[in-house]
């Protein structure tokens, strides 16, 4: 995609690769940040005792699946679960640092 100046030049020339990877990189992030809220609500439910045996050993196997997943997935678009870490300026990072 290109806009034109009006003298047959291109201002900018979007590379569909990258805004696909981009792109990705965007969703990955989102679920990241989603993955590592539900492991932090798991580890204070099983802190606070609530929680069965089974559900404890269920939620810790669901965890380590998404995780795997989560890991395939940056794998197969030549992306590091480090990469999906966005640098929010004075605020820090938005993914915790493992």
């Amino acid at each position: 995609m290109s806009e034109s100046t009006g003298t047959g030049e291109s201002r900018f020339d979007l590379d569909r690769d990258h805004m696909g990877r981009d792109l990705v990189s965007l969703v990955l992030t989102v679920v990241e940040l989603l993955r590592q809220l539900m492991e932090r609500q798991a580890i204070r439910r099983v802190e606070q005792g609530d929680l069965s045996d089974a559900q404890v050993d269920q939620i810790g196997e669901t965890l380590m699946h998404l995780e795997e997943r989560m890991t395939e997935l940056c794998d197969q678009h030549g992306l590091r679960l480090e990469d999906l870490n966005l640098d929010l300026g004075p605020l820090g990072s938005l993914l915790p640092r493992r």
